[in-house]
């Protein structure tokens, strides 16, 4: 290795060690209401005057603004001595609470949920299982108990997820025509973000979400409107309870939560109540088949081991899921951040 190579390298390593803090740095902005505070204010403003509207420390506000910086959460210019922070684009569009696609409870899910259970990441390798047990006021092993132990965790689990899908939906969507598909199932669709994308996609379309009952009786209070006629909620488990009849059937970032034999008992009863000609559309980022990449797909393996019994998979893998439960004609497409994989019935 040269000189310069070392150098780098040891560049790389600085950082990675320090990486963890990312997701604190941008959600501590986030949270405190720094983008907010300076998307609002139409000028770029001192870290004493962000302090002072804020109620924080001028000394740790510089400092976290400094940060922002280094990420590029945030900009810099100097004015008559001063030093002027103000949002970049992704601040403006993304971190603010008040963003026009804000990813506030996605920052709040990482920063606190998967955080605390990185903690014992160490455990998680040795055991081979989910660390949410670990936590003092959480005694289960299930992701979606700990999830939906109260209101309001269920409610912020929630707008994470409708954060997701109001921004990635309409992407996953168009990886495949899926006009001849009316009459859809989306199973775990939570908030029904990614209904809503499909009916506008899709206007002679209708979208029935399968989930829990908890969820449901959140999802019509807060996230769905009454008159939306096109988009229905159904109580019930899609392990254990009759799933409705529908076209398609879609899977997004389910499977990778399961094992393999969950996921085929799962596939197994979609195949079972799928209309002849119908399909399922399943939503995951896939890893390369030779597993070096992507790295969203590494880390994402990381949190479904700290937190469920599942794993990222390959394309092979995912292909072996669908085939075992009857489905015939597995196609893949590559979207943004997503992977889509649809198989026919």
């Amino acid at each position: 290795m040269s000189a310069t190579e070392e150098a780098e390298a040891l560049k790389l390593l600085f950082r990675n060690q320090y990486s963890f803090l990312i997701s604190k740095i941008m959600f501590t902005a986030s949270d405190l209401g720094v983008f907010d505070l300076l998307m609002e204010s139409k000028e770029p403003l001192t870290s004493v005057t962000i302090a002072e509207r804020l109620g924080t420390s001028p000394f740790g506000m510089e400092r976290l603004l400094d940060a922002c910086v280094g990420y590029k959460f945030l900009q810099v210019e100097r004015k008559d001595n001063q030093t002027l922070y103000g949002n970049t684009n992704l601040a403006n569009l993304y971190l603010g609470k008040r963003s026009p696609k804000t990813q506030y409870y996605s920052l709040k899910f990482n920063a606190e949920f998967v955080y605390t259970r990185a903690q014992h990441l160490a455990d998680s390798v040795r055991e081979g299982e989910a660390q949410t047990y670990r936590l003092s006021d959480i005694s289960t092993k299930d992701f979606y108990e700990a999830m939906y132990r109260s209101k309001s965790s269920l409610r912020e689990f929630m707008e994470f997820m409708h954060e997701m899908w109001s921004l990635c939906g309409r992407d996953v969507l168009n990886a495949f025509d899926l006009s001849n598909f009316p009459l859809v199932c989306d199973l775990g669709g939570c908030s029904g973000a990614l209904a809503k994308e499909y009916i506008s996609l899709y206007p002679n379309s209708t979208v029935t979400i399968l989930d829990l009952p908890e969820v449901v009786e959140t999802g019509k209070k807060h996230f769905v409107s009454s008159e939306e006629h096109r988009i229905a909620f159904h109580e019930g488990d899609a392990f254990k309870d009759p799933i409705p009849e529908a076209d398609l059937y879609i899977l997004v970032r389910t499977l990778h939560c399961f094992t393999d034999e969950k996921c085929v008992q799962l596939l197994t009863r979609l195949h079972r109540a799928c209309k002849p000609g119908g399909g399922v559309l399943v939503v995951e980022i896939v890893l390369n088949e030779d597993r070096t990449g992507p790295l969203e797909a590494h880390i994402y393996g990381l949190v479904m081991l700290l937190c469920t019994q599942g794993k990222e998979r390959t394309p092979s893998e995912y292909n072996a899921l669908l085939s075992a439960a009857g489905f015939k004609d597995i196609q893949q497409k590559k979207a943004i951040l997503f992977d889509a994989i649809l198989g026919r019935k």
